[in-house]
């Protein structure tokens, strides 16, 4: 009879390996291995068997050969450094958090039984209880405790580190810019153009949107950047670069100068003033810093509903107005208005708001430090 060394059917044969794991308990692996082989072949069997024999009597000495999950090989460094999923810890965390499983759960837009699903596969896979449960009710434990300040620390890292590469992201950055409105129109419109011949060089895909707004604002409402002047108080989380200093003073027509400011640059008596709803004590505020006093009211005063409306009425030759040295510069050097008093700092500033600092290179930092480079030096006062 032919060997089997010589048939290409039974060669074939000598391949045929099978090995079966069961794991009937912690660190205790069974096999039972069939050979299909040929009784020529007597010398592979022997190595088989001792190699065999040498993997069950020190199996950490070869990881490699024996496996006890789907392709998992057990070895006490894979299973010390095996992590449970993160999906898992997210519910977690969110359940230590709130200590209530179903408001992770709507927090989360899960149901009850997936957090809870999720947190048993953690404690089944750390071989410790997390929470306590007591009367419909969850507590952490100590060992809950420790995991959900690390899971905590890590998820914040992570989220920091996602907003940070958003951020710094120029391609196709598309950013909303809230401005009060007569600042917006007086002041940042006319230099507008300038500013985009910088951003399309530096950041060729990224946009800037201009709105209107005043006041308190939310970056919750799609804002990413704002100009405010510091009249009010905004959160502590919000950060503020400072542009420029408030400085007003009296501006009216410039012909109209000799009709209501004396030779010696005080206003007269009959200067028709004109105030605004949105800084009804600009008047006031005015006259306690340069201390220039204020004429008697002869007439019913003109109140104006904006800003821009005051500044509006004084150009056409209705009053004098209380003008923001930002906002009447380009009237000013251009003739249609004169500030014959000057002016001189209200302790306000405008700022740029933002949820953080600027990023090197972002078109963030980009737009702040052109702002504080077009915010003039102000005009010296007169006074």
């Amino acid at each position: 009879m032919p060997s089997a060394v010589n048939s290409p059917a039974r060669r074939d044969n000598t391949s045929a390996l099978r090995v079966t794991i069961a794991k009937s308990g912690p660190g205790l692996i069974t096999a039972r291995v069939v050979i299909v082989i040929t009784v020529n072949h007597s010398f592979m069997t022997r190595n088989l068997r001792k190699t065999w024999l040498d993997v069950r009597k020190h199996p950490e000495q070869n990881p490699t050969m024996i496996s006890d999950r789907c392709g998992e090989f057990s070895s006490p460094i894979a299973a010390s450094q095996r992590m449970p999923s993160l999906n898992a810890l997210r519910c977690f965390e969110a359940a230590a958090r709130l200590e209530h499983f179903g408001r992770a759960a709507e927090e989360l837009h899960l149901t009850h039984g997936a957090i809870s699903r999720a947190v048993r596969a953690i404690e089944e896979e750390l071989g410790v209880a997390l929470f306590e449960r007591r009367s419909r009710r969850v507590f952490l434990t100590d060992a809950g405790r420790e995991l959900a300040l690390a899971v905590q620390e890590g998820l914040e890292r992570m989220r920091s580190a996602c907003q940070r590469l958003r951020a710094s992201a120029a391609q196709e950055q598309r950013l909303t810019l809230s401005c009060e409105p007569t600042l917006l129109m007086r002041w940042l419109l006319p230099r507008w153009p300038a500013f985009l011949r910088k951003l399309t060089k530096a950041h060729p895909q990224a946009h800037i949107h201009l709105v209107a707004g005043g006041g308190a604002f939310s970056f919750g409402d799609g804002i990413d950047l704002a100009i405010r002047r510091d009249d009010f108080t905004w959160p502590a989380s919000v950060h503020a670069d400072v542009l420029f200093a408030e400085r007003t003073g009296p501006v009216c027509r410039a012909d109209l100068v000799p009709r209501w400011f004396t030779p010696r640059l005080a206003l007269r008596a009959s200067a028709p003033l004109l105030h605004t709803r949105t800084r009804t004590d600009a008047w006031s505020t005015w006259s306690r810093i340069s201390g220039c006093t204020l004429p008697a009211a002869q007439r019913p005063a003109m109140v104006y509903e904006h800003f821009y409306f005051s500044l509006q009425a004084a150009m056409a030759g209705l009053g004098v107005a209380i003008g923001s040295e930002a906002l009447v510069r380009d009237d000013v050097d251009g003739g249609m208005l004169s500030a014959p008093l000057g002016f001189v700092e209200d302790g306000s500033r405008y700022c740029l708001l933002a949820r953080a600092p600027a990023e090197t290179g972002s078109v963030h930092a980009l737009l702040r430090d052109w702002l504080i480079s077009v915010a003039d030096r102000p005009v010296p006062s007169k006074r």
